[in-house]
């Protein structure tokens, strides 16, 4: 059985406006994980919430210090959180 967790991560830069929502999003549903990913007040910050696996959240998180062409990852701040099996699907919240 696999090491089930979540992540809530805070990624600060040029990530809005930039299609980082969408590029999280496929990211995400690539991996088999659930949750969400959304624009903060901030102009400068996503918040992405995902669960599933270790290893694949793991990824996720390689992919968010990355992001899509266009955007600008200044930092990545991760926390990691006991599963709860919140989510059945990921999704764009607005």
């Amino acid at each position: 059985m696999p090491d089930l967790a979540s992540l809530k991560a805070v990624v600060r830069g040029r990530v809005q406006g930039v299609y980082f929502r969408a590029f999280v999003s496929g990211q995400a549903r690539s991996l088999g994980l659930t949750g969400y990913v959304r624009n903060l007040p901030d102009v400068d910050e996503v918040e992405v919430f995902a669960e599933g696996s270790r290893d694949r959240l793991q990824e996720l998180l390689s992919h968010l210090r990355t992001g899509p062409p266009g955007a600008r990852v200044d930092h990545v701040e991760g926390q990691w959180l006991p599963f709860a099996g919140s989510s059945k699907s990921f999704e764009v919240r607005y």
